[in-house]
């Protein structure tokens, strides 16, 4: 994935030195679709705080797919993921990815710069309003500081207050009173010279008395005018028990405050209880609101990769399961209805001209008749069945029909988990490394079918369709040899399972028995292998199997001459599975789903084949 950008974030440039606002950025990032398409290429452009993505550079004329407002965006970097961040705006979230942790950086750093240059609280924005603003908020810093310290303390904590506040009055009552002592020692001085004055001008000047006692004294142009001594004048005022009246009124204010304090006090613990009941009750409607917030988000973002099988999975292993399970169900709903629309509408299959099933019956000693399967069968077992993987064929058959036949009765090992009346199904716990490898094998009983009829339905790729519903598509990616073909298959995803697909070589033989009292053996072998046609991606996870369909046929002779029937037969089946998942599902869903789907896939694959040879002439 190549990304172009306009420009470099996480420098000055980014910022136009004209307007003072970050420049654009365009480039290429990986979107987060949904868990069918995953991620995918988008055209993704940052300009004026908005985030925008366009399919691809080509279509930005069409106008966006989508946009997001930066300016309440919260930006989170995945913590395993070091290309991957998310970038949510309340209920919305885009899960993106870059190239690498540069370019992601690169990205996350643009972002944040048009973020913060988005708020009216940005340093642009201040700046845009002028000085004014300041000088305003400079003016009322002080009144808003001085009232707001008085909020959010303990009432001991302001007894300490009143305590320290009554310190400082009475130190500024002592200077106080310095003060007026030493102003009432310069009034006393005052008077006394005035007084020499007054005497030294008595004995050169003449003076008349006024009615009201005051003196009056000429000297020259000028007059001068002295009040007589007053007892009660300035140096009659106690400055010194001014003060110290002062200092007892404010100590009584202190003292009443102090008081209600105390009193405030002694109701505190009451207070202190309503207060406790009030945080407890927000406590819980906040938790409650966290909650209902998190489920809402939780539902709305189900479907992102982060809730996707991983290793970093945030869904939990209950959630997993429950999906899981929900999904089966949604595809047994589905193929019910398919059924059920095939039994309204039939289809009438015409009969070629070669096809001999419904003309020509089978006798026991009567010659087998040449029909379509009778001629495949022949070529089934001839010698011209050499390829390049005839040796590991070979080696993987041999193995089937030395152990995969073995009794289990009297091994431990092997789990009994699904009875339901011929059918048994076994299981033997294997994990490594943390991945589920379970051997699974079942046993069941099938009347009215023989072993090549069983191996054939489910070795021809013609007819895969019509009983397998867990497919999405396959193909043969190359035939080997008339009886041996390579196949690739996708599986339905399940989610939040992640999808499987799985290469491998398809074979069927038949096993002729050593002893003449034994059943011959027919024999269907899948196995994984690997193809230059079909090399795993990122899209799937690739599941390696080993599988084996094993099938003996047991004939029970009809009363006298007659004609062996399909009430005659009886087709013994071993199915044998060893998979390897791969990927990060947890074990406990893995073998919930094998216990599930395994019998399902017996019942539906036998009844498939029972109705299809209903009526048909029986192919040993």
């Amino acid at each position: 994935m190549s990304e172009k950008s306009s420009n470099s974030s996480g420098s000055d440039e980014d910022v136009d030195p004209e307007s003072g606002q970050p420049v654009e950025l365009g480039g290429v990032l990986s979107k987060w679709t949904n868990y069918i398409h995953g991620w995918q290429d988008r055209w993704v452009v940052l300009k004026n705080n908005t985030l925008s993505y366009y399919k691809s550079e080509d279509e930005r004329e069409y106008g966006c797919r989508g946009s997001l407002c930066l300016s309440k965006a919260i930006i989170t970097p995945h913590e395993f993921d070091e290309c991957r961040f998310d970038i949510s705006v309340n209920d919305s979230v885009w899960y993106l990815r870059a190239e690498d942790p540069e370019h992601r950086l690169q990205w996350i750093d643009s972002i944040e710069l048009h973020k913060a240059e988005s708020g009216y609280g940005s340093e642009s924005s201040l700046r845009r309003h002028g000085s004014m603003l300041s000088l305003t908020s400079a003016a009322s810093g002080f009144s808003a500081t001085s009232t707001s310290s008085f909020k959010g303390h303990s009432l001991p904590e302001k007894l300490a207050e009143m305590e320290t506040f009554r310190d400082i009055l009475c130190r500024q009552v002592d200077t106080l009173q310095k003060y007026f002592d030493s102003c009432a020692d310069g009034v006393s001085k005052d008077e006394f010279q005035r007084d020499r004055v007054v005497e030294e001008d008595e004995d050169d000047f003449p003076s008349s008395t006024r009615p009201d006692g005051d003196c009056l004294y000429n000297n020259g142009s000028k007059e001068k005018l002295f009040p007589a001594a007053n007892p009660k004048g300035m140096n009659g005022i106690d400055f010194k028990g001014e003060a110290i009246t002062f200092k007892a009124t404010t100590a009584g204010i202190l003292s009443t405050l102090s008081h209600c304090i105390e009193l405030m006090v002694k109701r505190e613990d009451s207070w202190q209880k309503r207060l406790d009941k009030e945080l407890e009750k927000r406590r819980r409607v906040e938790d409650a609101y966290k909650l209902a917030l998190s489920e809402l988000k939780k539902k709305s973002h189900y479907g992102g990769p982060d809730y996707e099988e991983g290793p970093n999975s945030l869904i939990k292993e209950d959630e997993f399961f429950d999906a899981v399970e929900a999904a089966l169900d949604r595809q047994d709903k589905i193929e019910e209805q398919c059924q059920s629309d095939k039994v309204r509408k039939p289809r009438l299959t015409p009969v070629p001209p070669g096809d001999t099933y419904s003309t020509i019956g089978t006798h026991r000693f009567a010659e087998q008749p040449h029909s379509y399967f009778s001629l495949f069968s022949a070529a089934l077992v001839s010698a011209s069945d050499v390829h390049r993987f005839s040796l590991q064929v070979e080696e993987v058959v041999q193995n089937h029909m030395t152990y995969s036949l073995q009794d289990m009765g009297g091994d431990a090992n092997w789990q009994l988990v699904v009875e339901e009346g011929e059918m048994k199904v076994y299981r033997r716990e294997v994990e490594e490394n943390g991945i589920v490898l379970d051997p699974l094998k079942a046993t069941h009983a099938v009347k009215g079918v023989t072993g090549h009829e069983l191996c054939h339905y489910f070795w021809d790729t013609d007819v895969r369709n019509d009983w397998e519903t867990t497919i999405e598509n396959f193909n043969v990616v190359e035939a080997l040899s008339d009886n041996a073909v390579i196949v690739y298959q996708t599986h339905k995803r399940v989610w939040p399972a992640s999808q499987r697909d799985v290469l491998y070589l398809s074979a069927i033989r038949k096993i002729l028995a050593t002893n003449e009292s034994d059943p011959d053996t027919w024999l269907v072998c899948n196995f994984s292998v690997d193809h230059n046609n079909a090399q795993p991606t990122n899209r799937c996870v690739r599941a390696k199997i080993n599988v084996a369909m094993i099938c003996q046929t047991l004939v029970s002779p009809p009363e006298g001459n007659k004609e062996i029937s399909r009430d005659n037969i009886l087709c013994k089946i071993t199915y044998v599975a060893n998979v390897n998942p791969g990927g990060w599902a947890p074990a406990s869903v893995l073998r919930a789903v094998a216990k599930r789907e395994y019998p399902k896939f017996l019942k539906r694959f036998t009844g498939y084949v029972q109705e299809k040879t209903s009526g048909k002439p029986i192919l040993f």
